[in-house]
């Protein structure tokens, strides 16, 4: 039996039930008119009669469709026999067959049984209307036309709905699959925001606590081994342990959000970069020469250039056993250019897998910038950073 329509159903299907719903008003007119009208005893009595009884009918199946007593077919076999009865009983109401032909569709479960009984129907009013008016050739024959051109129309309502049943069915499968894919892609841009933030927190783990501890690690030992020989120099070396350790805990309250995003003080891009080369010199007791131009540039890119400042002297500290470092901020028509060289012992950049550089790489990127590194064994290192200033490289 074909349900109530819902909500983004085909507009024929609300036709048909609409249909259904002005068919029980005809027939409540039409039965009303016999019963005040002027018609014969049998009329007058036997059409309510027959209505009632196929309206019980009607309301049992249609507000309880599982009951025991009557199902949707049994329904239509009680409205085939009231439609003949009708018929005989009465001129002219045969018009009942029309008026309900969509319920022969709304109560069959298939195309098949739609048209079967369908055409029961015709059959009913066809033998009810010739009994009435009498049996003869002529006028079954007119009868018979007449319901055939009724029940044509009702073949072609059932052939119509399971299109366009199929057609909600096809829309209906279309809004769940294009639902799911939205959560599949909500879900997906999840896990990359994800995956997002934990690499940019593990490249800010690695550029400043991680380096922090490294550089503190240093410091102690040096500060150990110079304490019999050198107090002053391990006292100061003391004093660095403590100031790099105080900017570790600034930038783990950083991390987890009590504290300003960049955990970078204000200040021109010149002025922060010259704080961590005197660091490093103060701490390595390397040479540095810095050529740093007053380069105007917001706090993000400040930041990057910092970070990418900290992490090539980290691995100058670590790996490259230099005695000379140059630093050269400058801007050129591209962008703001960072190079950092020394003259350590170098190493293959193909061979290189560190996270240092890839983590560079990967925060330069994300503000259209590049990363060059060169390099060999034994002839130092060349790191070449470059910032668009205008969107591109």
């Amino acid at each position: 039996m074909l349900q109530r329509p819902e909500r983004g159903d085909p507009l024929w299907i609300w036709a048909l039930h609409g249909w259904e719903g002005l068919s029980w008003a005809l027939i409540a007119l039409v039965t009303l008119i016999t019963v005040v009208g002027d018609a014969p005893p049998t009329t007058k009595y036997g059409v309510p009669a027959l209505v009632a009884v196929l309206a019980l009918s009607y309301a049992l199946v249609r507000c309880r469709p599982a009951n025991p007593v009557l199902r949707p077919y049994g329904y239509l076999c009680v409205l085939v026999g009231s439609l003949g009865a009708l018929s005989y009983v009465g001129d002219g109401l045969g018009v009942f067959y029309t008026v309900t032909l969509a319920q022969f569709v709304i109560f069959s479960d298939s195309l098949r049984a739609a048209v079967v009984h369908t055409g029961l129907g015709a059959v009913a009013i066809t033998v009810g209307g010739t009994l009435r008016e009498g049996w003869g050739v002529d006028v079954l024959t007119t009868n018979a036309i007449s319901s055939l051109a009724v029940y044509a129309v009702g073949v072609l309502m059932a052939v119509v709905t399971p299109r366009a049943l199929a057609l909600r069915d096809e829309r209906v499968k279309l809004r769940a699959d294009l639902k799911t894919a939205q959560l599949e892609l909500v879900d997906a841009y999840q896990r990359q925001g994800a995956a997002e933030e934990r690499d940019r927190l593990a490249r800010e783990i690695h550029d400043t606590l991680a380096q922090g501890f490294a550089s503190i690690i240093v410091l102690a030992e040096a500060a150990r081994s110079g304490l019999a020989v050198d107090l002053d120099r391990s006292a100061q070396q003391l004093q660095s342990i403590e100031q790099t350790a105080r900017e570790n805990l600034a930038e783990a309250r950083v991390l987890v959000g009590v504290a300003p995003r960049s955990g970078v003080a204000a200040g021109s891009v010149a002025t922060t970069l010259r704080r961590t080369l005197d660091r490093f010199t103060e701490d390595t007791g390397l040479i540095v020469t810095a050529e740093l131009a007053d380069i105007a540039c917001d706090q993000p890119t400040r930041v990057a250039l910092l970070r990418c400042t900290q992490e090539s002297l980290a691995n100058i500290r670590k790996h490259a056993d230099a005695s000379t470092v140059g630093v050269v901020l400058a801007r050129h028509q591209a962008g703001v250019e960072l190079e950092i060289t020394d003259d350590g012992r170098g190493f293959v950049v193909e061979e290189s897998h560190g996270f240092g550089l890839d983590g560079m790489r990967k925060r330069l990127a994300e503000f259209g910038g590049d990363l060059t590194v060169t390099s060999s064994v034994g002839d130092g290192t060349r790191i070449l950073a470059l910032i668009p200033m205008n969107g591109q490289v």
